[in-house]
């Protein structure tokens, strides 16, 4: 599978298996996304991204990657095993559907959810992949506090 920024400058492929789509409410991905941001990860060994991607220490445990040339947000980074990819980026179409949403505690007050997918107050391992406690293993989107 293949994405690029906007202007096409930073582009990705990665050819090794995704995690399921996760769709993240907490309020660092609607502020910087201006809504939620949906994503999925793959291992940092199956990705291979040509052009220069500017980092954003956002909090303690993550990073994002955006294109120093558009803006474009495309990853976001737990420092673990894999690399989250969001999935706007990605070039269409993708035949991956989201399975569920994490932070709905911290979701806008402005929508609602409109699916049954299963719905975590915060992060949830079943979701990601990934416990807050085990930092170190594997980086699964999303754990951003």
């Amino acid at each position: 599978m293949n994405g690029s920024c906007l202007r096409e400058r930073v582009c990705y492929s990665t050819a090794g298996p995704l995690r399921p789509v996760i769709a993240s409410h907490c309020t660092q991905c609607r502020k910087s996304s201006s809504h939620f941001a949906a994503a999925n990860s793959t291992a940092r060994t199956s990705l291979t991204i040509t052009g220069e991607v500017l980092w954003y220490q956002s909090s303690l445990r993550a990073r994002r990657g955006f294109c120093k040339n558009c803006s474009s947000q495309m990853f976001w980074d737990g420092l673990g095993n894999n690399l989250s990819i969001f999935l706007g980026c990605f070039e269409a179409p993708i035949g991956l559907t989201l399975s569920g949403h994490t932070f709905c505690a911290e979701k806008g007050d402005y929508y609602e959810f409109a699916n049954s997918l299963l719905q975590a107050e915060a992060n949830n391992p079943d979701l990601t992949g990934h416990s807050i406690a085990n930092q170190g293993s594997d980086n699964a989107f999303h754990n951003c506090h």
